[in-house]
């Protein structure tokens, strides 16, 4: 089951004490973003919003609900309350989440693609995956804001190649193979 760390459960009771109204508890949404990421939403839940189909569990002073698919989506995750120069929220850990691969070239990638680049594009709404590595090219797929976006181009050669050929020699280019004319909510229309 998900867990808060004792950060993460501190932030949420201060947030329950400041609703001015009863609440059962919290809501964790988990919206898939593309192979393994995911989005992660919390809500307060109003009293008497519980759904008879909740999945829920104790998190420490206060109820964690989510459907049947969340809550398979999230089962081994931890939430930790963060606080940063950006300013302060809630950081997911998910296992589910971690795409791993045997080549390690592909694995310096991955790493690449999702310390910094994935947060760059989440704000976006979209996302990028690793599909291949075939010798020295990196083959890479848009998705949700990013497919279909007019600056995918851009951000495809300024952002993750820059990136890429910076942190991994073995790539030497980056392929695109997504379909943007399948995009249906690109973040810049084309």
């Amino acid at each position: 089951m998900i867990r808060f760390t004792d950060e993460a459960q501190a932030k949420v009771r201060e947030f329950i004490a400041q609703a001015g109204a009863p609440v059962d508890g919290l809501r964790v949404t988990a919206v898939p973003q593309g192979g393994r990421r995911l989005r992660y939403d919390l809500a307060l839940v109003p009293e008497g919003g519980t759904q008879a189909d909740d999945v829920t569990a104790d998190a420490g002073g206060f109820t964690v609900m989510m459907d049947g698919a969340a809550a398979e989506k999230v089962d081994e995750a931890t939430v930790d309350g963060v606080s940063d120069f950006s300013g302060a929220g809630f950081r997911f850990d998910n296992p589910a989440e971690k795409t791993t691969w045997d080549d390690p070239v592909a694995q310096k990638v991955q790493q690449v693609l999702d310390e910094r680049v994935a947060p760059s594009l989440a704000s976006h709404g979209g996302w990028v995956e690793l599909m291949s590595v075939e010798g020295d090219a990196a083959v890479i797929q848009f998705g949700g804001g990013c497919q279909g976006c007019g600056m995918s181009q851009v951000t495809l050669k300024d952002g993750i190649e820059a990136a890429l050929l910076d942190a991994v020699p073995e790539i030497s280019r980056v392929v695109d193979a997504t379909d943007h004319a399948q995009g249906d909510n690109p973040y810049y229309a084309r």
